[in-house]
């Protein structure tokens, strides 16, 4: 463009050279003749035409100069804009997969460098890196109190809210010891039943906008219903039989008059605003990553910092952004759903994920998941909706090639749809899939971290005889 626009002034300068010379021309030889003007009136009648030449040639060029100037500027901006490639059903191959059995004929597998990413996310459009805030909000009907919160502690740790009297709900989301969740695939309800979901962390789910793993709940209070009366969690036949458990134990008599006022009657919305508001302070901010943002530049390591921008370019923000690393998330809830796995891989058949479709409907192939948070990811394995993956490395090779493309070469055989696709993405190195890991570590709370290291040293072998009981 800018080639482009010297060569016009360069024709606009001698367009002008050629309009002075015939202008003086004209009245040398023509009209200073027939107007019989003498020698100083010829100049005189030339110097004004040839202004009037020269002053229509800089309106032309200072038009054309406006004109192309914004183009100018910002086309090579746009140039090197990314293109975005955001995961959603309209995604092509999500649309012609979606029913479809698979076959893989690996064709080639291709590794590069952090220095050869493709192209649409090899320039990034700037992104704003963001802190948790220290208090999470609630809503105008439910306000976090000291009283509610003591509440909402003991009944989060009551296990006489289980049909059976064995299991709290602590028991799937341990807070005292750490990570927030039970570190199982899936976890065991009443009677020794598994569900089929590995049970999420309850650390920072405050600031959530949708709960559970197929986003069916938009609130912690009605989040907190759900485990109750779940037949292969808890276990309670009704919400009502909750409500007469904890009528029928006078401690809490006190406890509710604190939180609700006095003689205000115990009911199943009340059990779950004390919950909510407990959970609503079970928020960590201390993580290395936190500390990096807010100015200690020492905080991360160079591995972590190589994830940190690696994380970014390659489009793992494209799904996990924002302060707590979701599109589910209350800071900016546009996307809170994903749909899992988009691209086929061996992967799938490998790790079942394709078993459970979440909050699609059953059958589609494709499911549909909210997107989980990543804060204190390196500490609640295993991982995935399934708990199906129990080492981090492999979630990171997993979610580029399953989500962002990067899927080595593949041919990928349709046979309800008889078509061929030719899938091809270069994987990530050994290296970038490493300092990846290195950063998701840097979000881990360090008061966790601390909480778990002395859960272990407090921990026995289960079948030791000179310690056993020890762990109960």
């Amino acid at each position: 463009m800018i080639l482009g626009s010297m060569n016009l002034f360069v024709v606009a300068a001698i367009a002008l050279l050629v309009g002075v010379a015939v202008t003086v021309a004209m009245v040398r030889y023509d009209l200073g003749p027939k107007g019989r003007l003498a020698r100083g009136g010829q100049w005189l009648l030339a110097t004004a035409l040839g202004t009037g030449v020269l002053a229509f040639a800089i309106k032309l060029v200072l038009i054309v100069t406006i004109a192309n100037l914004p183009e100018m500027m910002i086309a090579p901006l746009i140039e090197k804009a990314p293109i975005e490639r955001p995961v959603s059903v309209r995604d092509p191959l999500a649309g012609l997969l979606a029913s479809s059995r698979f076959r893989w004929q690996p064709v080639s597998m291709e590794t590069v460098g952090s220095a050869k990413l493709p192209e649409e996310v090899s320039n990034p459009a700037t992104y704003i890196w963001q802190t948790l805030p220290d208090q999470a909000p609630a809503p105008p009907d439910n306000p976090t109190t000291p009283a509610k919160v003591a509440l909402g502690r003991m009944l989060f740790f009551d296990t006489n809210l289980s049909h059976d009297g064995t299991l709290s709900c602590s028991s799937c989301h341990d807070v005292d010891g750490g990570s927030g969740d039970d570190g199982s695939s899936t976890s065991v309800g009443i009677d020794g039943q598994k569900g089929g979901r590995n049970a999420p962390t309850v650390w920072n789910a405050a600031f959530q906008s949708r709960l559970f793993w197929d986003g069916r709940a938009t609130s912690l209070e009605e989040q907190a219903k759900g485990p109750l009366v779940n037949p292969l969690e808890m276990g309670m036949p009704s919400l009502a039989l909750v409500e007469t458990r904890v009528r029928q134990n006078p401690g809490y008599r006190e406890a509710f008059d604190g939180a609700f006022g006095e003689d205000q009657p115990i009911t199943i919305d009340r059990i779950a605003e004390a919950i909510a508001a407990y959970e609503r302070t079970l928020i960590t901010t201390d993580s290395p990553y936190d500390r990096f943002v807010r100015g200690d530049l020492d905080a991360l390591s160079p591995s972590q910092l190589r994830g940190m921008s690696l994380f970014q370019r390659v489009g793992c923000v494209q799904c996990h952004y924002g302060p707590n690393f979701s599109g589910a998330s209350l800071f900016d809830a546009r996307t809170p759903f994903r749909i899992f796995p988009v691209y086929p891989t061996p992967y799938e058949i490998r790790y079942r994920l394709t078993e459970d479709s979440g909050a699609s409907s059953a059958g589609s192939g494709r499911g549909s998941w909210r997107v989980p948070s990543l804060r204190n990811v390196a500490l609640t394995g295993p991982w995935l909706h399934n708990g199906s993956v129990t080492d981090l490395t492999e979630v990171v090779r997993i979610m580029s090639s399953v989500q962002l493309g990067y899927t080595g070469h593949y041919l990928v055989w349709s046979d309800s749809h008889k078509v061929m696709t030719d899938l091809k993405g270069p994987l990530l190195d050994d290296e970038s899939v490493k300092d990846i890991v290195a950063f998701l570590h840097a979000l881990s709370s360090d008061e966790l971290v601390k909480r778990i290291a002395r859960k272990e040293e407090t921990s026995y072998p289960e079948n030791d005889p000179m310690t056993a009981g020890l762990n109960q």
